[in-house]
């Protein structure tokens, strides 16, 4: 039987840890030097720490973070102000208070947390993640929050449905793929995998208005077959999607840009693309 985990709290950061993490929080995204700085503190509280994981608040939400072979747990713990910041001021401004946001790799659930922290009562978010223990620490932090309306999902999301392979890397999480294999270092698991349509479909979704697209190289995988067959109405009003531009067997923009989406903005690891109403 697995332990229930320690009540958040329990791990607040103290001490030096803490004044560190006040300081990395605070320094200018805009500076080379203040990201230089950064990662040196980070580096210093991580060896700390110790192996052990942090309680803090983040983006209007509780979150326990394990900053280790996670480089989205890194960020979001010490440099949050660095983490998609443009893609996150674009969801403030586009997403509403009954908004249905689907957050496709999931990791931790800082997007999925952060729509939720912003949204009211009456949204819909969906987190997914296919990966076991990344997925413990997702459904963790969502039930330490009062919010309610996000739902974990645990499966990867691929062009066909069953058991697919996961190739999972060993020193950050958040890279771990369907299509991509890594390094020799990498572990491979079987997860259970649904097409975005079923996903949606099964879930009685019946619009999206935002969706975040973060799987490693398979997101040309999962948007091409979705935007053949789903009709007008579920086609995502906002796409964040993970520039996969050199792994994709699909000219993605161009595919975009054919179902009536326009590029947005691009930043230094998405691409945002909204549908022309």
């Amino acid at each position: 039987m697995s332990q229930t985990p320690p009540p958040f709290g329990t791990y607040a950061p103290s001490g030096l840890v803490r004044w560190i993490v006040g300081q990395t929080q605070r320094l200018p995204e805009e500076a080379w030097s203040g990201r230089r700085l950064a990662l040196f503190l980070r580096r210093c509280a991580i060896t700390l720490l110790k192996g052990r994981p942090l309680d803090v608040e983040r983006y209007g939400a509780r979150m326990r973070l394990h900053p280790y072979n996670n480089n989205c747990e890194k960020k979001v713990l010490f440099t949050p102000q660095f983490f998609d910041a443009a893609e996150r001021r674009l969801l403030a401004e586009r997403l509403g208070p009954d908004c249905v946001f689907l957050d496709i790799g999931a990791n931790i659930g800082a997007y999925a947390l952060f729509v939720a922290a912003l949204a009211g009562p009456g949204a819909r978010i969906l987190a997914v993640e296919p990966q076991p223990d990344v997925f413990d620490k997702l459904t963790f932090n969502i039930a330490q929050n009062p919010f309610g309306t996000v739902k974990a999902v645990d499966c990867a999301i691929a062009d066909k449905t069953g058991e697919l392979t996961l190739f999972v890397d060993p020193r950050n999480r958040g890279e771990s793929s369907l299509k991509v294999v890594g390094t020799q270092e990498n572990a491979a698991i079987r997860v259970p995998a649904v097409t975005l349509l079923d996903l949606v479909r099964g879930e009685g979704i019946t619009r999206i208005d935002a969706m975040k697209l973060d799987v490693e190289g398979a997101e040309d995988l999962i948007l091409d077959p979705f935007l053949r067959e789903a009709p007008p109405a579920l086609r995502p009003r906002l796409l964040v999607i993970e520039d996969g531009t050199d792994l994709w067997q699909t000219d993605l923009a161009a595919l975009l840009t054919g179902y009536g989406y326009r590029p947005l903005a691009r930043t230094r690891l998405n691409l945002i693309f909204e549908r022309e109403s």
